[in-house]
């Protein structure tokens, strides 16, 4: 029990004849046991209670890690099929840290300049044969 022997236990209920009398130490002992039974209950219902609470947060736990893994899954897939249906090889020497297989965008041609180095003129590019016939009104 509460590491008190049965010779420690005839002590406690000797002195306690003694202090209560024999006809209040029965009330007594049914008060006691009756509290104690009460207490018992008590700590069951809460262990229970707190058992429910952990269950279900661990629960909670598991289903947010298993959608984790399957967005984390979706992800890897989607890129995975994006780099496969990519007709452009990527480099192997890419632009950029070195070591880095990231290739970057190609930057534009500027368009041409002209003598005071203005842009041509959108007319220019009309008659241009690279853009085809200018449109006849």
């Amino acid at each position: 029990m509460f590491g008190i022997g049965m010779p420690e236990v005839a002590v406690i209920l000797v002195v306690a004849l003694l202090v209560l009398g024999p006809k209040r130490l029965p009330e007594v002992a049914r008060a006691l046991g009756k509290g104690l039974a009460e207490f018992r209950r008590v700590t069951g219902d809460v262990n229970k209670e707190l058992q429910t609470a952990r269950d279900l947060i661990e629960s909670e736990a598991r289903d947010h890690e298993a959608q984790r893994r399957a967005r984390e899954r979706a992800e890897r897939e989607a890129a995975k099929a994006s780099a496969v249906a990519s007709a452009e090889p990527v480099p192997s020497a890419a632009v950029g840290a070195p070591g880095s297989a990231v290739a970057r965008e190609p930057t534009p041609p500027t368009p041409p300049a002209t003598a005071a180095g203005s842009p041509v003129s959108d007319a220019t590019d009309a008659t241009d044969p690279t853009r085809g016939a200018p449109a006849k009104a």
